[in-house]
């Protein structure tokens, strides 16, 4: 993959004007010492819990550089959160990078949680309010933490990034999973289409919209052309209507390329007609862990059954019945897949879910058809 980097002179200039509020650190984590940046913005007092926006550098580049490229501190100061900016090891090419490539056997999901630990440890952080976003490799990295830590991760961003095919084939989060993907079409470092080692990204976008339930037909909004010279145009898409609350959001840039939008450091096709972090931040503002996590303690049916209780913290889920009527019982996971085809008439049925996910359970009964979501945590 081209490595994605910024000449550092770029930064010289800035450094020197975020020192009062950005603080380093490191800490060691399987052998190896790793390092972050935290940016506290200047309403941060102690007093009240602030939300925790992870902002990942793409291959090749570090964490001061995406400091600066995909910038959320202005937005931070006046919304009130702090970013941290870790840093990626070196991969068996000797690139910094995020393990989502195979190209090493870094274990950075538990480095990020171990991180999340420490940055709880030294600041009042909101834990139902930690989000990631990322440049490229972050964006996968961002993904990442969606499929593997989405206990402690309520919302996520990628801009420019994908996931790899084997990723996509093993992600089912614990709990609907909002999603911003800002994508351009002539991308020539990650193809939007897709090849042998990215998925397309609309296959992604796609990926979480049916994984979240949301209506399939988008909001669709041209964004205003405001910068004609920039030689893109972008369009939004909204796809709304999730489980418990849940959207997934596409901005999708025609001509666009491997770039974040509204960067003041233009590094090819680069938009400018909207900000990509003003975006991001809007999206993550809006979801809460323990709203996506929510508990329901029963869910009924035309069908009269219920589950119970669902979401399920357990593996052992009972579909309850009003009747001992015969019905066909049929449990697909979120990839289509079909884990369970049975009949029964059981005025109590025990269902054993042992992996985490969204589930669907589909009963027949009498002619009629019903489907209902069922949430594992």
């Amino acid at each position: 993959m081209t490595k994605f980097l910024l000449s550092i002179s770029l930064f010289i200039s800035t450094i020197g004007l975020i020192a009062q509020t950005t603080t380093t650190g490191n800490f060691m984590h399987d052998g190896e010492l790793r390092s972050y940046r935290v940016y506290i913005p200047a309403s941060y007092d102690g007093t009240e819990p602030m939300p925790l926006v992870f902002n990942l550098h793409g291959y090749g580049s570090n964490n001061v550089e995406q400091e600066n490229y995909g910038d959320f501190r202005p937005i931070a100061d006046t919304a009130g959160f702090i970013i941290v900016h870790p840093q990626g090891l070196p991969d068996l090419l000797g690139t910094n990078h995020w393990n989502t490539f195979g190209t090493s056997s870094v274990d950075d999901v538990s480095f990020l949680s171990q991180l999340i630990d420490t940055i709880y440890s030294d600041y009042n952080i909101d834990g139902n309010r930690i989000y990631s976003t990322g440049m490229s490799n972050g964006g996968f990295m961002s993904y990442k933490l969606a499929c593997l830590l989405s206990g402690r991760i309520a919302a996520i961003a990628s801009v420019t990034g994908s996931i790899t095919p084997t990723e996509f084939a093993d992600c089912i989060t614990n709990h609907p999973m909002p999603v911003m993907q800002i994508h351009g079409t002539e991308d020539p470092t990650v193809p939007y289409a897709g090849n042998a080692f990215f998925m397309p990204v609309e296959d992604v976008v796609d990926h979480f919209v049916n994984f979240n339930d949301c209506n399939p037909v988008p909001i669709t909004t041209p964004v205003a052309d405001i910068d004609a010279t920039d030689g893109c145009t972008a369009t939004h898409y909204v796809y709304t209507d999730g489980l418990l609350g849940s959207t997934v959001e596409f901005f999708k840039i025609e001509g666009g390329e491997h770039t974040w939008p509204g960067s003041a450091f233009e590094t090819g096709v680069t938009n400018q007609d909207f900000n990509a972090s003003v975006e991001i931040w809007r999206f993550f503002s809006q979801y809460t862990l323990n709203v996506l996590t929510s508990s329901v303690d029963e869910v009924s049916t035309p069908l009269n059954f219920k589950i119970v209780p669902n979401p399920a913290v357990n593996e052992t889920v009972s579909l309850v019945f009003n009747s001992n009527e015969q019905r066909d019982i049929t449990v697909m996971n979120a990839l289509g897949q079909i884990i369970l085809n049975t009949r029964s008439t059981d005025a109590i049925y025990e269902l054993s879910i042992e992996t985490k996910g969204l589930y669907f359970v589909t009963i027949t009964e009498n002619g009629q058809t019903h489907t209902e979501k069922l949430i594992r945590n």
